[in-house]
């Protein structure tokens, strides 16, 4: 097995637990293929059926909800290890609720879900891991529900900046995104979250040095 496919499987929270050796015999007899997409190439439509297990190789896909209005939130960013959408591998009712776009060059292992369903079915541990992924999944979404449906906008913003010091480990974080694209994925407008970011910088509950965001004071948040 090609190495760069070998360290994404070790990234994927499918394969948890599991040696190298143990990836590629599970592989070994698997009929999977790898797929390449181009920078900003459509990956899904919402309302298409999700036909494959795919996992995430090399590059960032993005995944958004779009309203009615033409209102876009972005739902996640799915980067090497991460399966696509894999509460509807099996779904009778399998429709994307998302579109997803390729951010960079991607390639995903791809294969057809009664493949996956043999590995699964071959081995106790990869069965254990796809339930654990699949609760990560509802507890995940009900984070986002919570925070997009229940805070207001200036707590949204806390959330984003205290959940990225939290991975980061640091209150001075690095953010990679850009103010839109934060905005979309709390659907806000990009001006309410300039304007938010301002108070708190005001308020010196931040300080701001371009994509560099230093948490100086938690309560004012």
């Amino acid at each position: 097995m090609d190495n760069k496919i070998l360290k994404a499987l070790k990234q994927c929270p499918l394969f948890t637990d599991m040696s190298d050796m143990e990836i590629e015999m599970t592989l070994s007899a698997a009929r999977y293929r790898i797929v390449e997409y181009d920078k900003k190439d459509v990956f899904a439509l919402t309302g298409m059926p999700c036909q494959y297990a795919d996992i995430v190789v090399s590059g960032t896909l993005i995944c958004r909800m779009v309203g009615i209005s033409g209102k876009q939130v972005e739902v996640s960013r799915l980067t090497e290890g991460d399966i696509v959408a894999p509460a509807f591998i099996f779904a009778q009712d399998n429709k994307m609720p998302v579109s997803v776009e390729t951010d960079t060059k991607v390639s995903v292992l791809r294969m057809k879900p009664e493949v996956f369903m043999e590995l699964m079915n071959n081995d106790p541990k990869l069965n254990l891991n796809f339930i654990r992924v699949l609760s990560d999944i509802d507890a995940f979404l009900t984070r986002k529900m919570k925070v997009l449906s229940l805070l207001t906008v200036r707590e949204k913003v806390a959330y984003f900046l205290l959940e990225a010091a939290g991975k980061q480990g640091s209150l001075t974080v690095r953010i990679d995104q850009s103010r839109q694209e934060i905005a979309d994925s709390f659907g806000i407008q990009k001006y309410s979250l300039l304007r938010v970011l301002s108070e708190m910088s005001a308020n010196k509950a931040i300080s701001i040095d371009g994509k560099t965001i230093t948490i100086l004071d938690r309560s004012k948040l």
